[in-house]
């Protein structure tokens, strides 16, 4: 006999007959503007409380989940823990969890595949009366009909535990990740809207750091969430924001509830980039490159020519007074410099990621493409004037979810990703601009595990990939007649 997890608050949070429940919830949903466009998000945070206080705001978000009813099969549900106490994130036992709209299988390969982090254990004790999670299923029945649940209790773990088991579990858009959490609890009607309000700002920012103890009944799952969401450069929308003064209570004692929306940045879209400075995490990377290159690019392809020239005079980079450049370049970044020659790869060396001032890396990459890229020999003062200069800027890479390369080759963006694989002391990067010369995914990648020294069908459980995308600045885009070298004088591929 299957083991099925019952309802335990049905007739009491919701209704507890299958017709009834289900105009209940048809009847939130259809409630919901659907006037603008929207894409289908990767997660959802949503509240819990009884549907006459919160199913309106819930709805919200799970109507945003309906387009994609036929791509999404599996749902991964954590939910804060209010009746029996667990270290860590507990799963159950059981095959199904039911609801009065029907049973909903529960995903045991994706538990499976969790269970041996230490923070994740078995535990039916504190899944049985818990309603965070129970109250979630009835909306994701009507919006989805047919899926695989993944359900877990946060009890008492951190965040970055519960970001750890999400990245396992993240998988690509057949997974859809929902966080129940509640607000501020039992504040008088103005009290509550300003420190929801300060909860919604924290959440728009990804800085799960705001988000206080007394902020968020579910602040650990939340928490977790926007850790891995800044990490991967998502893009949060507030969806609704109100308390049960709003709904259906009294204004003396409120409950506050939120929803919000979290979505992966499409093929086209761009990665922000995030100097460290507040604010800055939406920025758009594309668009913010183009325009530091657009106005500095001239600047930093002579500063790399400066570099080379230096090396070939003095076996050493020009040294760079930062502090005499604009403040754009004088921020941290990352780039690679490329060398070509008649057409031909003649030196290429990068940082994959940013650790020193923009003009510094310009300098010491061209420097060390020039005389330290041990595919070629060291450049030479006649080599000079057939030279061409590249410099791509990279965004900060995003770590990617695959669970077999099959996977990995189903996520990749041709001519838009660059690619940073993984495994041990094995480790290796192209630039998107290899697409040009190897355009078909496989071939990319398997020259990729080559250059990484990682055998053409190589694959293991430790193996890891990032992406990132670039904005690029050519010797060829100046201007006619400006040239990058001051001894050579030549401008021209």
């Amino acid at each position: 006999m299957t083991a099925i997890r019952r309802p335990a608050v049905a007739g009491m949070f919701y209704p507890g007959t299958a017709p009834e429940l289900s105009s209940v919830v048809r009847d939130f949903l259809s409630n919901v503007s659907t006037s603008t466009p929207a894409k289908v998000p990767k997660a959802i945070i949503v509240p819990h409380a009884g549907y006459r206080y919160s199913g309106a705001v819930a709805a919200a978000a799970f109507a945003r989940l309906e387009p994609a009813s036929e791509t999404i099969i599996r749902v991964v549900l954590l939910g804060p823990c209010h009746r029996v106490a667990v270290r860590g994130l507990a799963s159950p036992s059981v095959e199904a969890f039911a609801t009065p709209l029907g049973d909903i299988p529960l995903d045991r390969d994706a538990i499976t595949a969790v269970s041996h982090l230490p923070q994740v254990n078995e535990f039916d004790a504190t899944h049985a009366d818990e309603h965070s999670l129970e109250v979630q299923l009835p909306f994701l029945q009507e919006v989805l009909g047919d899926f695989s649940l993944v359900p877990l209790v946060v009890g008492d773990a951190t965040n970055a535990e519960v970001s750890e088991v999400l990245e396992v579990l993240w998988g690509g858009d057949e997974t859809v990740i929902v966080i129940s959490s509640d607000l501020s609890h039992y504040l008088d009607y103005d009290a509550a809207r300003l420190i929801d309000k300060r909860t919604c700002d924290a959440i728009e920012k990804l800085d799960p750091d705001a988000i206080g103890g007394d902020q968020a009944c579910g602040r650990i799952p939340v928490k977790g969430l926007l850790n891995l969401a800044r990490k991967r450069h998502m893009r949060v929308e507030t969806v609704d924001l109100k308390n049960s003064g709003d709904t259906a209570g009294t204004k003396d004692k409120v409950v506050g509830y939120g929803a919000w929306v979290f979505e992966e940045r499409g093929a086209q879209e761009a990665l922000p980039v995030d100097d460290g400075t507040e604010g800055d995490a939406g920025v758009d990377f594309e668009a913010s490159t183009k325009a530091l290159l657009e106005k500095h690019g001239a600047v930093l392809l002579k500063l790399a020519g400066t570099s080379i020239e230096h090396g070939l005079a003095r076996n050493s980079p020009v040294n760079v007074d930062v502090g005499s450049f604009p403040d754009e370049l004088q921020r941290d970044g990352a780039c690679f410099v490329t060398l070509y020659k008649n057409r031909q790869l003649r030196g290429c060396i990068g940082s994959p990621e940013a650790h020193r001032p923009l003009l510094t890396d310009v300098a010491q990459n061209a420097y060390r493409a020039a005389f330290h890229d041990p595919r070629f020999p060291n450049l030479t003062t006649e080599e000079v004037p057939e030279l061409h200069v590249s410099i791509s800027v990279l965004s900060p890479p995003s770590p990617m979810t695959i669970s077999s390369e099959a996977g990995l080759l189903s996520q990749l963006r041709p001519n838009v990703d660059g690619l940073i694989i993984s495994d041990g002391g094995h480790r290796a990067l192209f630039l998107p601009s290899v697409w040009e010369q190897l355009p078909k995914p496989e071939d990319f990648l398997s020259r990729l595990k080559l250059k990484a020294g990682m055998g053409d069908g190589y694959w293991s459980d430790g193996f890891q990939a990032q992406r990132f995308i670039t904005g690029e600045i050519k010797q060829s885009q100046l201007p006619p007649g400006e040239s990058i070298w001051k001894q050579a004088g030549n401008d021209h591929p």
